[in-house]
């Protein structure tokens, strides 16, 4: 009779596990899995045949696994965890907010049998806390700035369309990662995203890899080898710098967008382009179409659509989002738990130009990664030569008057830019409102009488 109660409580308990909305899974004191509920399947992407027997770490892949691991802690130390927030990469790469809670589990004669951890999925209170936030991301795109919102919105029209898209803006500013956000969004997302740099390689190269060539079409090709428009068959190829190629082979693709054909080198055979290209380019295309170095039928053909990317100087207020979001992805990729900079980096990072735009920030971050083994980033775990170009007040080599003097020029110019309309200054630089205030104070800016907003208003009246 008693074992007949126990194992309706365990039916019981078991119905329970895997009706409620939160993933759980156990382990052994061999940190082998035991039980792995349905939400854990559907939160992970992993089904249970696969999850049981193995090794908790090769299952769930979270942000904590390597430098601190919540059901590791419970385990050594007796004491639960309660909603610990982390993250974890489900079964197709996707980053999945959660929060997790453990405790040990005992047998029946109170010795540790094993632990369990419980995760909720926080992926819709992530999106609302950046929808209140102000903040946008598609794909590896970030931003809050009203500039890139614009562009945000017009991806998804883009992206469903065949027609070719034109990709403009300097160097750094993510002309690639637009480029992989209108793949993702399209229907041809399933099919490959090819890549290639046409100002990287020589024009005879440059043909062969776009093309392919047969074999014996030059000396040394002892086989033959289909091309990058081969390769992108079905799916999307970047054409990046697109500017740098010569007219003879701007003619050459001219007929890949126009006819969508092609005819790899020492072949009379004409193959399909089956295949949506994006354009992407550093270069002001109408004046060199002007000038005669761009041709001007190439030039209309990928000019349907054109996105220009802003450069990073006019969107400061992305700097602070950007950081947290380097930070999150070299904390999974380098299994580190670094929680933030300092202010004292923060105005720093606020005070650069980034002739590199996004890439140069995001390798200021990685350096300081190398740096930094925990905790906060500090000044010192920045590139020398990035710390070197702040200003430093004259005849003074105090490092904390030179971050007080690079906080200054970024407030002083953020409002400028913002006609000093506070609100919006503040919006910008990511701070509240009176956090500007108590800045601009500290700092000793001077502020004209009236507010740019009241100014604005009062001139419209």
């Amino acid at each position: 009779m008693a074992g007949r109660k126990k194992a309706v409580r365990t039916d019981a308990t078991g119905a329970i596990l895997e009706s409620i909305s939160d993933g759980v899974f156990t382990v052994d004191e061999r940190w082998k899995i035991t039980s792995f509920n349905r939400a854990a399947e559907e939160i992970t992407g992993i089904a249970r045949r696969e999850a049981l027997g193995k090794q908790c770490s090769d299952v769930f892949r979270a942000s904590m696994c390597e430098t601190d691991c919540a059901l590791r802690r419970t385990m050594e130390s007796g004491k639960p965890i309660i909603n610990k927030p982390a993250f974890i990469i489900d079964s197709e790469g996707r980053r999945i907010p959660i929060s997790v809670s453990t405790a040990i589990l005992r047998d029946a004669s109170g010795r540790i049998a094993g632990g369990a951890e419980t995760f909720r999925d926080l992926s819709v209170v992530e999106e609302l806390r950046k929808e209140l936030e102000g903040r946008f991301q598609m794909g590896d795109l970030v931003s809050r700035s009203p500039v890139m919102r614009r562009i945000f919105d017009i991806l998804p029209q883009a992206a469903a369309s065949e027609s070719a898209v034109l990709v403009q803006g300097e160097t750094g500013t993510g002309k690639e990662l637009v480029a992989r956000a209108i793949h993702g969004l399209s229907p041809r997302r399933n099919g490959p995203f090819v890549a290639i740099n046409c100002g990287a390689l020589p024009e005879a190269l440059l043909e062969s890899e776009l093309f392919g060539y047969e074999t014996g079409a030059f000396t040394g090709a002892d086989r033959r080898k289909p091309g990058r428009f081969a390769a992108a068959s079905g799916g999307t190829i970047l054409l990046d710098e697109i500017g740098e190629t010569t007219p003879s082979m701007q003619v050459k693709l001219l007929r890949a967008l126009q006819e969508k054909a092609y005819e790899p080198l020492g072949s009379n055979e004409t193959k399909k382009a089956d295949t949506r290209i994006i354009a992407a380019t550093n270069r002001d295309l109408a004046d060199l179409m002007r000038r005669g170095t761009f041709r001007r039928d190439l030039f209309y053909r990928i000019n349907v659509l054109r996105i220009e990317l802003p450069p990073l100087r006019k969107r400061r207020e992305d700097v602070p989002l950007l950081v947290e979001h380097f930070i999150a992805k070299f904390n999974l990729t380098q299994g580190k738990s670094i929680n933030g900079v300092s202010p004292d980096v923060t105005a720093l990072l606020m005070a650069h130009d980034y002739p590199g735009n996004v890439r140069e920030l995001e390798n200021i971050i990685e350096h300081a990664f190398v740096l930094c083994a925990q905790g906060t980033i500090e000044p010192r775990h920045l590139p020398e030569s990035f710390v070197a170009r702040m200003p430093v007040e004259r005849g003074c080599g105090n490092v904390r008057t030179s971050l007080r003097a690079a906080e200054a020029q970024a407030i002083a110019a953020a409002l400028e830019r913002n006609s000093y309309n506070r609100a919006r200054t503040a919006a910008e630089l990511g701070v509240h409102k009176s956090t500007l205030f108590r800045k601009v104070k500290s700092l000793g800016i001077v502020l004209p009488p009236e507010d740019g907003r009241y100014k604005r208003n009062k001139d419209s009246a």
